[in-house]
This record gives structure tokens, sequence and C-alpha cells, in this order.
């Protein structure tokens, strides 16, 4: 099996100006062909310390390495310098390259600046990748068992010249130690890492292929389980049945497989039955109905939110009884119960979530301290309310809040009777 390293070239990266999404989008692309990544890099813009990740890469096997940014026109552009002096080879400049990029900016009514034929040398022996999208051309060459690809960093650029140029070349180099991997992805909500890992351990150890690897990810945790075999329908038999020991263990904690996050699961469950849902917030001012929108399509399944943050609102739209805010407070079980179902009953639809709580920083007392939250599912088959102590500071509590409403629906619908 063929193995890869991505390097990452550029100090804004290093300082943070700029996220490193290249390197996932790549990641999954070597994935789906076969190639495991063995590392990461980045790398600022200097010369000496660049080569050394690529003498390291070297060192550590690899037989891909892919290049991203550092082809720009300026002098802190050295990715085609660093790869040219690591493997001891000149530059030679392209008079091709150079008239393409200067009838780029002929087209624009503007003249090349002469630092644009930086963009032009090429590496002794490489070929050159033609970039469409951009000035910045792609290089690819071969030496001493390794590959070596320079793509441009803006995404949009590198995505293209990968699926165009780069993806033909490497089918081409792996010949008959071509591999596929199949990923599993199974999401839990309500049990923290260490404690889903101690569950599950012996399960993780005892495997190579599938590998099993729990990590915590957006309102909980996700086990991932990975295989390779030669087919994608082979590796994902090499999964089965040790995701059904998996289920046997902890199922009751899994709510989704694959992409069907916190966001997603309750608009396909809504779908398949042609349901349809309402928010009543309080506490979350609106963000669970936000989170629900984000997602495309949404208004099959979702018809309207009322932000009820104020008692007023919670009394005339609603309609909660003023004697139960009297008599149970605003964050109380009886007052999300009520805000439930008359979301529900006001708007005609299926499922109504209702949220009330204190998010903090103030607010709190001892009977019912900042984190305290109540959630309410009205549904067909009736009304359900869950006291709920989150804790984190106002951004979080309210975050959670509103993953712990979504997780909360899902139990419901997944339940109905």
């Amino acid at each position: 099996m063929m193995n890869a390293e991505l390097v990452a070239v550029g100090t804004e990266l290093l300082m943070g100006q700029i996220a490193n999404t290249n390197a996932q989008y790549l990641s999954q692309r070597m994935a789906e062909i076969g190639i495991a990544v063995y590392h990461h890099a980045v790398v600022g813009d200097n010369l000496e310390r660049a080569q050394n990740v690529l003498h390291q890469a070297k060192h550590r096997g690899a037989n891909v390495v892919i290049l991203c940014g550092g082809l720009g026109p300026t002098e802190d552009d050295l990715t085609r310098q660093v790869v040219a002096s690591t493997l001891g080879k000149p530059l030679i400049l392209s008079d091709e390259i150079v008239e393409h990029i200067r009838s780029l900016y002929t087209y624009r009514g503007r003249e090349m600046p002469e630092n644009n034929k930086q963009q032009a040398l090429v590496i002794e022996g490489a070929t050159v990748l033609d970039n469409p999208r951009g000035t910045a051309p792609g290089q690819y060459i071969e030496a001493d068992g390794v590959h070596y690809f320079l793509l441009p960093g803006p995404p949009a650029e590198l995505k293209g010249m990968y699926q165009e140029k780069v993806l033909p070349i490497l089918q081409r180099v792996q010949g008959e130690v071509k591999q596929v991997f199949a990923s599993r992805y199974l999401h839990t909500f309500n049990i923290g890492e260490s404690a889903l890992e101690l569950k599950i351990l012996d399960i993780i150890q005892a495997q190579s292929n599938p590998t099993v690897a729990p990590y915590a990810s957006e309102g909980g945790c996700t086990i991932r389980l990975t295989a390779s075999a030669a087919t994608e329908p082979e590796a994902l038999a090499l999964i089965a049945p040790v995701e059904a020991a998996i289920r046997e263990r902890i199922g009751h904690y899994i709510y989704g497989v694959d992409d069907e996050t916190l966001q997603v699961k309750p608009g396909k469950l809504l779908r398949e039955k042609g349901q349809r849902m309402v928010t009543a917030e309080s506490c979350t001012g609106g963000l669970i109905g936000q989170m629900v929108t984000d997602l495309p399509g949404s208004s099959e399944y979702f018809y309207g939110s009322v932000v009820a943050y104020d008692n007023t609102i919670k009394e005339r739209v609603l309609g909660v009884d003023p004697a139960v805010l009297r008599e149970h407070g605003a964050v109380s079980e009886q007052t999300a119960q009520q805000m439930a179902e008359g979301a529900r009953k006001l708007m005609g639809v299926d499922w109504a979530v209702s949220v009330t709580g204190i998010a903090g920083p103030g607010g709190g007392t001892a009977e019912k301290p900042v984190g305290l939250v109540y959630i309410g599912i009205a549904g067909p088959d009736g009304t359900t309310v869950g006291e709920h102590r989150l804790f984190g500071d106002r951004t979080q509590v309210r975050l959670r809040a509103a993953r712990t409403a979504l997780h909360s629906l899902i139990q419901r619908i997944q339940n109905e009777r």
C-alpha cells in the first residue's frame, strides 16, 4: 500500500490567518483511492525548514509527497525552490508558461508584473500541471521512488488540479498495489469520550483492520471504523461484525451513522414520516431554529419558530398559564411543557421543541443554578420534558441546550408509537 505525506507551505497558516482546509480535502481524496496519509506538516516560508520537512518525509518512507501553496509570484513563495534544491535539480524558466500568464493579464486589460515570471520556473525533469483557474501552474516529479506534487494553495485551484491532473497520475503509479478504504461513523450522545472508550476498549485493542477510533465531535462523540480491502464491499464486510459488536455494548447511545449528525438526523426522520416541526425557544434565542434551517431543504419539515424570551410572549403567543409562571417560574418543567404544547397547537404541526433555562452568567440560584435547562418535546403521542444540568459559559450552555434539544427530538421521533 502506498503512503503519502501532505505539506502545507505558508507562514499565514502558522499564524492562524487562514485554515488548512486543503489537508482535509486531500486526506479524504487519498483515502478514496487507497493511499494512506501518514503525516500532515505545516511549514512557514523558510527554505531550510521546508527542506527539512521533505528530508523527513523521504526518511519515513513516503511514496507520495503533496505540497500545497508557495507557488505565487512573490519572494516568499519558495515551494519550487525548496523541491528543486532538495532534489539537486535546477529551475528552468518556461517561455511557454510566461506567455500563458501574460495572456491572462492581457485578457483582463492589465500588464503582467515582472515578478510573475517566477511562476514559470519549472524543476528540471518535472511535468507541468496546467491551472486554468489561476496563474500558478502545478508540477509533478518523481525522484528516488518518491512522487512529488506541487499544487497551488487556493482551494478552488487545488481541487480542480487534483481531480484533473493529480488523480490520473496517482491511479497510474499505484498499479497493482491499489487498495480501497471504507469508513463508518457512529455518532453518540450523552457519553463522554473517556467513558465511551472504556466500554469498547477491548474491541479497539483487538482490531487492526478495521481500525476503531473514538473521538470528540460536535455535540458528542463519534466512533470511526475504517477498513482497507481490494474493493469497497469487501472493506465494508470487514467493518460489519465489529460495528455489530460495538452496538451490542453501546447501541442506546448511538443516534446516527455517517452523515446523520445532530443537525441532519431530525430532518431525515421527519422527511421519512412526512412530518413537520416548530421550536419555542427562550434561553437559546432561536439557535435551534437556526441550526435546523442552516441545512438546504429544511423548509420541507421546518414550519417556524417562536422566540419567547419574555414571559409576556410565553403567555400571549404560546398560551402558557400565568399561574404556572407565578408558581413554578419561567425555568420549570411545567413551563417547558406548556411552551411545547402551545407551539404545536398554534402552528398545527406534528412536533414542537421547547427550551427554557438559565444560560448565565447571572440569574442562577441555589435551587435553579446557571446551566439548568428544561427541554420539552410535544408530539403525536404526547409531551415529555427533560431536566438537564449543562456546564460552560453562556455561549456553551446555549449551544449544548440546542444540541440536547435536537437529540431529544431524534429520540422521540424514533420511539413514536
